[in-house]
């Protein structure tokens, strides 16, 4: 019998991943199969790093979605270089607009937010407890720095106790330029745009801008009754001196301030101006705003001011019950008729004046000289005769020597 031979088995030791040499490790890193374990590891890697980076870019495609409902490009949402002392991480500006573009697909599959859901929430945000809300309008015209709306806002400051009621203040931007800068100046803000009209512009008094742009003002105010809010309307060249709700009249629907005041309250033939008026939430209120709205076809050509001179005495606004207050200019002045005295004045509008240069110069001037009574002691305040250096660059003569015509949407001066 043959002997077996047995010959030594030898063992070939496999390297573990750890004990791979820098040179074993380059060779890996340029293409070299790795071992098992390693492999598997690199391609859970590979995998997870491929799901991280699609994860963030739909997330950041949702996002952009997202905010172009509310600023559709081309009109990025501004970012101011110093927030306005309001802005604080506990009270964030309600921003909502209706503007929304005329793709749904430029922004996803998602449905936009129901418009008047957006009003609804800039309006709940900004209420007083009763749900009362202060509304003014603004245009790319008024918008620009050290134009109206600065001053509109500083009167608030500096008024006597006024500043309180800029938390319920809701500015409705008439294009997205007005818009973007109310962004940075207030917290409280609102897009109307209507589509085909172009408000951007200083709307000259009675162009074909203007009425539109009055009208439309007419229409959204009946929306803001129909949700049930009482609202205050200012325009933005009304300087807010003092808290206006103790002079309102109780039991009133609708109070409006005049152009001229024939001591009555009650006279159908006090001289009513649009741009300030308290209104009251209820039926009465809400038909009578549709009502005015419906008689610009029945007037064709006139501004809602005039329409409402002729229908305040139509037997409609019996037939609905509706109490109509006029304002005293006592304490809701006006360049048309300037309050008196500054110890009883609450607001003072730059009416009665043509041309934004000549509303800046009156205005502020207007300003400083209730910065100057303001700083008056108290027993000098009561017993001062001082009044307004107003109107200057504004007057009525100056706006009844303009003509204007609706034809090319121009101007002429006539004397």
């Amino acid at each position: 019998m043959k002997k077996s031979i047995s010959r030594p088995v030898t063992f070939q030791r496999r390297r573990s991943t750890a004990a791979l040499t820098r040179s074993a490790v380059l060779k890996l890193c340029a293409g070299n199969m790795l071992p098992d374990s390693g492999a598997f590891v690199f391609r859970a890697l590979a995998f997870l790093f491929f799901i991280s980076a699609g994860v963030f870019f739909w997330f950041v495609l949702f996002r952009s979605a997202h905010y172009s409902l509310y600023l559709p490009f081309p009109f990025p949402l501004p970012v101011p270089r110093a927030a306005p002392s309001s802005f604080n991480n506990n009270n964030w500006p309600a921003t909502f607009g209706l503007i929304l573009p005329s793709d749904p697909s430029e922004v996803g599959n998602s449905p936009p937010e129901n418009e008047e859901l957006r009003l609804e929430r800039v309006l709940k945000d900004a209420a007083m407890e009763d749900h009362t809300v202060i509304l003014t309008t603004l245009n790319e015209a008024w918008a620009a720095p050290d134009s109206v709306i600065d001053l509109f806002l500083e009167s608030f400051r500096i008024g006597d106790h006024t500043r309180r009621y800029l938390n319920h203040l809701v500015i409705i931007a008439l294009d997205q330029k007005a818009f973007a800068r109310c962004l940075i100046l207030h917290n409280h803000c609102f897009t109307l745009v209507t589509e085909g009209v172009d408000f951007s512009g200083e709307a000259y008094f009675m162009t074909s801008d203007y009425l539109k742009m009055m009208w439309r003002r007419i229409d959204f105010l009946r929306s803001v009754l129909e949700m049930g809010y009482n609202f205050i309307f200012s325009d933005a060249d009304i300087m807010w001196f003092r808290d206006p709700f103790p002079h309102f009249l109780p039991n009133a629907d609708f109070q409006i301030a005049c152009d001229h005041f024939l001591g009555d309250p009650y006279n159908v033939n006090n001289r009513p101006n649009g741009g300030f008026n308290y209104v009251r939430s209820n039926n009465r209120s809400i038909e009578f705003y549709k009502f005015w709205y419906s008689s610009r076809e029945t007037y064709p050509g006139l501004h809602d001011q005039d329409v409402l001179n002729i229908i305040k005495f139509d037997p409609f606004i019996m037939n609905i019950g509706l109490e109509m207050r006029f304002l005293d200019t006592a304490h809701f002045g006006g360049l048309c008729e300037p309050s008196k005295d500054l110890n009883l004045v609450s607001t003072m509008h730059a009416n009665c004046c043509f041309g934004l240069e000549s509303k800046l110069h009156d205005l502020r001037i207007m300003l400083q000289d209730w910065k100057e009574y303001m700083s008056l002691p108290p027993s000098l305040k009561r017993s001062s005769e001082a009044t307004w250096r107003v109107p200057q660059n504004c007057s009525l003569d100056a706006l009844q020597s303009i003509q204007l015509y609706d034809s090319k949407d121009k101007y002429l001066q006539t004397g």
